[in-house]
């Protein structure tokens, strides 16, 4: 694995590729723009400069994970390696287990054949919470 020095410079959006967070570079340039990444506590943009010790939130899906970064790579490794290039938070881990298994437990709750909505039933949905909002 390349690692860094204190000269190397590694943008933001080839980072998280790099660590696996997101499958393409384009993904994460995507994701970093629209706000589901944060570095530091700020929005930021994709060709920000990352570096050790930075703490980044990252939203993919349903999960949201919390992690400081511990060395930096401009190359897709194994998965294997590319967990060596961060450390996720004890809060974040805990918080993502308790979300799974709120997620397990509703579809748990759900009666058999009760899947997603019907067309009518998606239309009811939404005529009921837009009056609600207003």
């Amino acid at each position: 694995m390349q690692t860094s020095n204190k000269n190397t410079k590694v943008r933001l959006d080839k980072w998280l590729w790099a660590a696996r967070f997101f499958k393409t570079r384009s993904l994460a340039t995507d994701a970093v723009s629209g706000g589901k990444v944060y570095l530091n506590e700020q929005r930021i943009k994709p060709a920000k400069e990352v570096h050790i010790g930075d703490k980044l939130k990252i939203r993919t899906g349903y999960t949201e994970r919390t992690v400081i970064v511990q060395a930096l790579s401009i190359q897709r490794r194994p998965a294997k390696e590319a967990v060596l290039l961060y450390e996720e938070t004890a809060e974040s881990i805990e918080k993502r287990e308790q979300a799974g298994v709120l997620r397990h437990q509703d579809a748990a709750l759900r009666s058999r054949g009760m899947g997603r909505p019907t067309k009518k039933e998606r239309r009811l949905i939404h005529s009921f919470t837009r009056n609600n909002a207003e």
